[in-house]
C-alpha cells in the first residue's frame, strides 16, 4: 500500500472569488464522477441537467460558508466549504479531483480542517445515502457517526433537504462527529 498523505502535507488557501468558478466546475466534476462509479447513468441522481450536484446548491454554499481549495504538492486537488455558529460547524461540501482519489488527501483535509477550527467540538455534515464511498471516509477515516437518516419518511427539520412523495433518491444520512 502506497503512503498516506499526512495534513502537514496539505494547505488549505481561503478561496478567492476570482477562483469560484473553477471551484464550481470542479465540485462538479468530482461529484458527477462519485455517482458514475456507483450508478453508471441514472438521471434521477441528478439536481439540474447532467449535474448530480446543482450550480445553484454550490453557489448557496460559498455564499453563506467558508470556502478552501485544497492544495497538495503545490496543486489544486480539491475544496471545501464549512459554516461555523459558536462550538457547531457543518461541512457543507467537501471534495477531491478523482484523479488523486484513494491517496488520504481527503482524509488529510478533513483533519487540517478540524485543526484549522479547534474551537468547534460538533461537526456535521450530510450525505446521499447512495455515496457509499462518502459513508466509508466519513465513518471510517474521518470519524463521524451516523445520527439521523432524512427521506420522506422523515424529514430535515432544518429544511437543508427537499424531499419528493416518490422519489427515495433524495434519501441523505446525517453525520455528526464530537471532539
Amino acid at each position: 500500500m502506497e503512503n498516506r498523505v499526512k495534513s502537514t502535507e496539505i494547505k488549505l488557501l481561503p478561496l478567492a472569488f476570482s477562483d469560484r468558478e473553477q471551484f464550481i466546475i470542479d465540485n462538479q466534476r468530482a461529484f458527477n464522477y462519485g455517482a458514475m462509479e456507483e450508478f453508471g447513468t441514472r438521471d434521477q441522481t441528478f439536481e439540474e441537467e447532467g449535474e448530480i450536484i446543482s450550480r445553484e446548491t454550490i453557489e448557496d454554499s460559498l455564499n453563506r460558508g467558508i470556502a478552501y481549495r485544497i492544495m497538495y504538492s503545490g496543486e489544486t486537488v480539491g475544496g471545501a466549504v464549512i459554516s461555523l455558529d459558536k462550538n457547531k460547524g457543518e461541512l457543507e461540501l467537501l471534495f477531491i479531483a478523482p484523479e488523486v482519489h484513494s491517496k488520504g488527501i481527503g482524509c488529510a483535509a478533513w483533519f487540517a480542517i478540524e485543526k484549522l477550527h479547534p474551537d468547534i467540538t460538533i461537526w456535521e455534515t450530510c450525505t446521499p445515502y447512495f455515496e457509499t464511498r462518502n459513508i466509508h471516509f466519513y465513518v471510517n477515516c474521518c470519524g463521524f457517526k451516523i445520527v439521523e437518516f432524512f427521506s420522506k419518511y422523515h424529514k430535515d427539520p432544518k429544511g437543508r433537504h427537499e424531499f419528493s412523495a416518490d422519489d427515495s433518491m433524495d434519501a441523505m444520512f446525517l453525520f455528526e462527529k464530537l471532539l
